[in-house]
């Protein structure tokens, strides 16, 4: 959260035990509260800060400050329109602050409100022009709308103000179409060199001189770098496999047949969304871009309200067990009430593209049964070592080690396995390397599993112009190719621990 004051995280937590005996004698200080709720923040408690930080609003509803924390707890916590709400209510003698502008052109974006979002970076810069990170976040939105020189310029003013920001280079790096020429390899090793740089910027410049290694093909040199930056990450993102593989589980334990037929008509009956999903890197961005290229559909992005409202049953998978018919009717209602803000045309279905949903498909077809559910799929060593090779802003745990990546892995197939044997036909697996090797034909497939006509734009996707907001976005605006199928091979000797991880999945992969 951003700090109140120009407490750093030392001063806060020396700070707690002090707020907390102050709050038992006043408890309705607005500021010792917000002063809690950032502390909540900074540890990641997102749920108590967000009640701190209303409390904090009851009792003073002019607190600007506590107002403007709420709406980036909001924002953190995947509710863009919820915090682009508040920030609308912020008192206007603030509103020109450069926090203030950052976070509500990035929650602009995240709600699709794209040109005004990158208005307001305009403004900002053009009157605060020395702002790297300012920059860079605006290279951000103009990649996301497909305008990849403007971004690229936009990254490359934020290096001249701050070569040492590592974020911007790796920025640079996964535009993906972009390769490093020696200026900037050598800018970029000089700047890893130094030893004052925070582990943040050492991970980032890691990932980027992986990317740039792995281009000019110095496999070794590519991942020493890699797993450099993937352990500097892990640090600061554990990931616990045994918890993932205890919910697969209990997920298998309770998806039955008898629980699929006690709910048979249930749920929120609108044919309305298409989810896509499976692990990253795995071909979601191209047939999102393959579909949202069809008349009848259109792409959003990866929401995060499924595993949200996955959250507030409370204990989860185990609610599904005993759950109310009216309750999963609401859930699909809430679904398309919280996404509704998402859908900028009059199309009929839209997009879902959440890789991690796949942990959720037996929420979804319980609480939406007429949604479309495709399963995007790539042989494991090529999706494991991409995912390997990425760095995830948002984070995703498990793909910072190679033996926890094939562990996910490895768990997500054995479930979407037992989804096929419970619920034959109801998920459309789409394989990537089939994909890349007979287009049309797989295309055709999609189409006739989501009940759609064949359109020639699906076939020229590239094409289409849209706001694409992952690591494929310039991949995807570039005819299908199949570089990218076998771009591990020259890192195989160093797969081992994945290759062990992945178990059977390694074989038995495509279900």
């Amino acid at each position: 959260m951003a700090a109140a004051s120009a407490m750093n995280a030392n001063d806060l937590a020396r700070a707690e035990p002090i707020l907390r005996e102050h709050l038992k004698t006043d408890p309705f200080d607005p500021f010792a509260i917000r002063m809690m709720a950032e502390l909540a923040g900074r540890i990641g408690r997102y749920r108590d800060a967000e009640t701190l930080l209303r409390r904090a609003l009851e009792l003073a509803p002019d607190f600007t400050a506590a107002r403007s924390n709420l709406a980036l707890v909001l924002y953190r916590t995947n509710r863009p329109a919820d915090a682009i709400e508040q920030l609308d209510r912020v008192a206007i003698e603030d509103s020109d602050d450069l926090s203030y502008s950052n976070l509500r052109a990035a929650a602009l974006g995240r709600v699709g409100e794209y040109e005004e979002a990158l208005e307001i970076y305009r403004r900002v810069l053009a009157s605060m022009p020395d702002q790297p990170k300012v920059w860079m976040s605006f290279g951000h939105m103009l990649k996301t709308v497909g305008k990849p020189e403007e971004a690229i310029a936009a990254y490359r003013r934020a290096i001249d103000l701050r070569p040492h920001l590592g974020e911007v280079w790796w920025s640079l790096a996964n535009l993906k179409t972009l390769r490093f020429d020696d200026a900037d390899i050598a800018a970029m090793e000089a700047q890893a060199a130094r030893g004052d740089l925070s582990d943040e910027d050492r991970f980032h410049f890691d990932f980027a001189l992986g990317k740039a290694r792995d281009d000019r093909g110095d496999a070794n040199l590519a991942f020493a770098r890699y797993a450099s930056g993937n352990a500097l990450r892990r640090k600061s993102l554990p990931y616990r496999a045994a918890e993932t593989m205890a919910f697969v589980d209990e997920a298998i334990a309770l998806a039955t047949p008898d629980l699929f037929e006690r709910h048979a008509g249930s749920g929120c009956l609108s044919p309305d969304p298409i989810f896509i999903l499976g692990m990253p890197r795995a071909g979601s961005t191209l047939v999102e871009q393959i579909l949202s290229s069809h008349s009848m559909v259109e792409g959003t992005s990866e929401l995060h309200d499924i595993p949200a409202l996955a959250r507030e049953l409370g204990e989860y998978p185990a609610a599904l067990a005993d759950i109310a018919p009216e309750r999963l009717r609401e859930i699909g209602e809430a679904y398309l009430s919280r996404t509704r803000i998402q859908r900028r045309t009059a199309r009929r279905l839209f997009i879902d593209k959440l890789p991690n949903n796949w942990a959720h498909v037996a929420l979804i077809h319980l609480a939406l049964p007429n949604a479309k559910i495709i399963d995007a799929r790539r042989h494991p060593l090529g999706c494991c070592f991409s995912n390997f090779k990425q760095h995830f802003a948002r984070g995703q745990g498990f793909s910072y080690d190679l033996a926890d990546m094939g562990g996910y892995y490895r768990d997500y197939v054995r479930f979407m396995a037992h989804v096929d044997a419970v619920l034959p036909g109801r998920v459309h697996r789409v394989i990537y390397e089939d994909m890349v090797d007979d287009t049309e034909a797989q295309v055709r497939r999609l189409l006739d599993y989501c009940g759609l006509s064949f359109e020639p734009a699906c076939l020229s996707f590239h094409e289409t112009e849209r706001a694409v907001r992952t690591a494929s976005s310039e991949q995807v605006r570039q005819p299908i190719y199949r570089d990218g199928t076998d771009a591990w091979r020259p890192f195989e000797h160093h797969l081992g621990p994945l290759v062990e991880a992945l178990g059977p999945a390694l074989h038995d992969w495509r279900g």
